[in-house]
Parts: C-alpha cells; structure tokens; sequence
C-alpha cells in the first residue's frame, strides 16, 4: 500500500510535539510492515523540499511544503501548495491520511482519512488571554476551524485518539460520523522503567504555551514547596509562554525550586532519562485530545497527576494507575503531589499498575494495526 501523511509538525519531531511524535511513530511502523509511506509537511517560505528518512532499512519520503507567514491566514496559503502536490503524487497514492489541527482542507483525488488530535475551536477557548499573542490566538481560532470544518466533511473516514475529540466534533461542529478511535501510543521498549530511578523531582514536559495550565503549576508548585522543603519541579519544552512563566517563577518566589530545561529532543535518551527519574509527571493543561506525554510517563512506571479533562479520563483510572483533578485546582494538584512524596509504596504501585495499562492498550503496535484496519476497510468496503 501507498500512504501519504500530512501533518503540520515537523519530521522527525524536533519537539516533544503530540502530532509530530504520532506521526513518525505511526510511518514508521507501516514502513515496518512492509507499507510505502510518503509524509508532506510544512517547510519554509524559501521553496520546496525533498528529503528523506531511514528506518527499518526502508526510506520515507519526506516532502517539505512552502509555507508564508501570513498569520492568520498561512495555513490556506500553505493548502495550495500541498493540494497541488498530493494531486501530482495521486497516481502513487492509495490513500491519504491527514492529522489535524492545522493542516489545510485538502480535498485529494484518493480516498482521505483525517485524525482529529484536537479541536482548534476548543483549544482556543482554554488559551490564558495574558498578552497580545493569546488574544491574536484567541480571535483567530475562527478561521481555523473554518478549515477544520471543511477538512472534515472531504473526508472519507475520521477518527480520532480519544473519544471526547468526537464528543466535541458532535457538540461543536455538528458533524456526526462513526466513532473510530485510533487512541495514541508509546513504544514500551524504549520508554521502560528503570530500577533505580531517583525519583526526586515532579516533571512537567510540554509546550511552554497556551491552555497548559502552568501558571496553575507554579501556583502549585510554591503550596508544595512551603509544605515541604528541598522539593524540585522540573520544566521541559519551550513555547511562546516560556519568559512569562519564568518571570512568575521569580515573583512567586518559587525560582530556586523550578527548573526550566528548555528544549529537549523528543527521541532522545535524555528525554527518556528525564522521566524514570522523576517521582511523578504533573500535566495541569486545560485541553488535551490525548496527550502523548501522559503514555511516556506511565510507560516509564512513574506516577501522573492530570487534570480530568479530555482523553486524560480515558487514560487514567483514577486512585488505580494515576490521580485526576478538576482543571485549575493548584491546590488539590498540590496535595495529590505530597500524598505521594510521602508514600513511597503508594507510587510504586500505581507505577506499575501504569506500566500495564500502556502494555495492554497504548503501544503503537496496537495503534498501527488500527491504522491499517481503517485503510483497508476504506479501500476495500467488503472486507
């Protein structure tokens, strides 16, 4: 089978980036079953692109589309560029599979499949409006979804990795489809639990940016910290929010206990170390479909605290093999972070009870495979 993606994310991820890190994972494993897969993603406004990727001895195509920084109004320009080449590629495509937000309203000659991540309109709904840049955010999460709108309805199939994307779609967008869940994944041999992991410091990784919730983590964090001294926080990622959230940190008075690490690579060993050594991952966001960070950690067998939002309640059973609260509740985060500070056989056993889920439902053998069963049934109805 021929299979062109197209994402908005760069590839392989740069970032720890949901969309990014799905899609390299999800190419690869068809490139491993013996799938032919070309991605198409953004590039730069200095022209056209073609690379490619190896893995598993095979090679990915990977094609980098202009795209011109007319906010916010860049994704339509950026559709042109990509329709006109997918249309030019249809004749070596079987089937197009596009991950959205942010990707254009193509409408290809081959059968579509669109992945719903998020839903734009209800991201920006949940943006902190502190400055300009939230606000332009904010306003402009209309023309967004404007494309949202349309990507879907040229879809043949949509799914989704959660089903309260499609509780939204349904709410919001008025589009009712059958329910197609594709969920997310990890890869379980490499995001493993180590033995001897510290365990000395709560971790957050994301994106430095809107609907994150992290000033809720820094108001979080100083309850914690005047509980109980020498406690660590630890901030992975980078983002728009990142010197804003740093001066906080100093107002607040919290600056000696969080530590921002700035960018680390998705698909390093560092990344990976940063999780097994952490007592717990805390995820205080407003909006989630189903976020990818969440899997790392509790494949790596730490403790999560998330809030009850999304498809964090499809992850996580609470008080079994993770903790959920209400979304903006520093202080209810706080006291789950102490009462597991303090038990240490408490954290080893939702740990592990963590590590299963992930192996029974989340790995992206499980994933794939459901990737490729919505393929075939689009290609082929009869089957």
């Amino acid at each position: 089978m021929n299979i062109g993606i197209l994402s908005s994310a760069s590839f392989p991820p740069e970032i720890p980036d949901g969309i990014g890190n799905y899609v390299y994972n999800i190419a690869c494993k068809l490139v491993e079953r013996g799938h032919d897969v070309t991605v198409i993603t953004r590039g730069s406004n200095r022209g056209w692109r073609e690379d490619s990727v190896q893995t598993m001895n095979k090679t990915i195509r990977v094609f980098r589309v202009p795209i011109i920084q007319a906010y916010p109004f860049h994704v339509h320009i950026h559709g042109i560029f990509a329709s006109k080449l997918i249309n030019d590629l249809s004749t070596q495509l079987d089937i197009v599979h596009a991950h959205s937000p942010y990707v254009p309203a193509i409408a290809p000659p081959t059968p579509l499949v669109t992945t719903i991540h998020s839903l734009e309109r209800v991201s920006a709904f949940h943006y902190e409006t502190k400055d300009l840049l939230g606000m332009a955010h904010k306003m402009s999460s209309w023309v967004f979804s404007s494309v949202e709108t349309r990507l879907f309805r040229n879809s043949k199939m949509l799914t989704a990795v959660s089903g309260h994307v499609f509780d939204e779609l349904e709410l919001l967008y008025g589009i009712k489809r059958r329910r197609i869940v594709l969920g997310n994944g990890v890869d379980p041999e490499r995001f493993v639990p180590l033995e001897n992991g510290r365990g000395d410091y709560i971790l957050y990784v994301g994106l430095m940016g809107y609907r994150k919730g992290l000033f809720d983590l820094l108001k979080c964090a100083k309850y914690v910290c005047e509980k109980k001294g020498n406690v660590s926080f630890v901030l992975v990622g980078s983002g728009p929010l990142l010197p804003h959230i740093q001066s906080e940190a100093r107002r607040m008075g919290v600056a000696r206990s969080v530590l921002f690490t700035g960018h680390v690579a998705a698909m390093s060993g560092s990344l990976i170390r940063l999780y097994q050594n952490a007592a717990m991952l805390v995820l205080p966001s407003y909006y989630e479909g189903l976020p990818t960070v969440v899997l790392e950690a509790m494949s790596c067998g730490i403790p999560v605290i998330a809030t009850r939002i999304g498809g964090n309640t499809e992850i996580i059973s609470n008080g079994l093999n993770g903790f959920l609260v209400p979304p903006r509740s520093p202080r209810e985060m706080a006291e789950r972070i102490l009462m597991l500070l303090e038990n240490e056989e408490l954290r080893k056993r939702i740990g592990r009870a963590a590590r299963r889920t992930i192996e029974e439902r989340y790995t992206w053998d499980k994933v794939s495979q459901r990737v490729l069963e919505c393929y075939v049934r689009l290609l082929d109805p009869g089957s």
